[in-house]
């Protein structure tokens, strides 16, 4: 942005000290100014002239705030500020300091970037973690889990009355009912509240894990971000590729963690009884029913079971 000083030079190369003098009297004479000389008679001419450029600035960032374009075009000096003065006396000389305020604007935008970041998300679209829906907006998009939506919101106010709670949900339905966008919108709100979360999509996640073989180091960085996070959503349970190592040592592990200390959250498309079924057999072992059942024993206990009806939406935006 041009300062005043930048803007008077240019002024006197071309002889146009005219222009510059209607320019310093527009600025004195500005709504701005007269307010800030009310305020504070202590002001005289010889200080507001050596502040000139102060004032200048105060008045320019002042209308281009009144007529915003937007915080990605703003065109002030400092994206997001504007210029604030202050007025002090000290002995028998008067100061008009400035400094750099934030609008309105960027403070909202470092509240919902605050927000994003308490959340991670492995492998799944950001888009329900970023758009925060509201409750009208969760209820219209399909009445037909209306119920399911009730539990959420429930769950939700608990949380937010009465801190992190031990037990989560499992989300269970038909395909594209929902059930990842809801429990994006439950780690949305929660996040709000200052709670950190983790959302994972259990068939790539479990892809992913047997890549981690040659990185130990990313690998426990990772299982202890999910031991760790207030909030874990393991996402489409049950469609993954399971083998012994990830159900006993992965998955065991974080849940055996987990349990007591903070709530684990699960969509599937299966109910508790097939999940066990799904943990109890793997391509390399076979049927080990006590394996299977030893992991549902760390996820039924601290669940409340929530069917969510409605219709298949998967290809239509802003929902899985």
């Amino acid at each position: 942005m041009e300062s005043l000083s930048e803007a008077l030079g240019q002024w006197r190369k071309l002889s146009f000290a005219g222009q510059a003098e209607d320019k310093i009297r527009q600025v004195l004479e500005d709504p701005l100014v007269q307010k800030l000389r009310a305020n504070h008679p202590e002001l005289d001419d010889r200080t507001l002239k050596v502040n000139m450029n102060k004032l200048y600035q105060y008045v320019k960032e002042y209308r281009s705030c009144t007529n915003c374009p937007g915080l990605d075009n703003c065109p002030n000096d400092f994206e997001g500020h504007y210029t604030m003065l202050s007025v002090e006396e000290a002995g028998n000389a008067t100061f008009i300091h400035d400094r750099k305020v934030s609008c309105k604007k960027l403070i909202a935008k470092q509240s919902q970037d605050a927000i994003r970041n308490r959340i991670r998300s492995f492998y799944i679209d950001n888009t329900a973690l970023t758009h925060g829906y509201s409750t009208d907006e969760i209820v219209d998009i399909d009445p037909e889990r209306v119920e399911a939506v009730g539990a959420i919101l429930k769950y939700i106010r608990r949380t937010q009355a009465e801190g992190l709670q031990k037990e989560g949900l499992y989300l269970v339905g038909p395909f594209g009912t929902g059930k990842t966008f809801l429990m994006c919108y439950l780690l949305y709100q929660l996040a709000k509240n200052g709670h950190t979360g983790a959302i994972v999509y259990m068939p790539d996640f479990v892809e992913d894990l047997k890549s981690m073989f040659a990185e130990p180091q990313r690998m426990k960085e990772t299982v202890d971000l999910l031991k760790e996070t207030d909030l874990l959503v393991f996402d489409d349970i049950g469609a993954e590729n399971l083998n012994p190592w990830v159900r006993d040592h992965v998955m065991g592990t974080i849940l055996n963690y987990r349990m007591n200390r903070k709530p684990t959250f699960f969509t599937s498309n299966h109910e508790p009884d097939e999940l066990e079924k799904h943990f109890s057999f793997t391509s390399k072992d076979g049927d080990e029913e006590y394996k299977g059942q030893r992991i549902m024993d760390r996820i039924r206990p601290f669940v409340d079971v929530v069917v969510v009806n409605g219709t298949n939406k998967r290809g239509k935006p802003a929902e899985k």
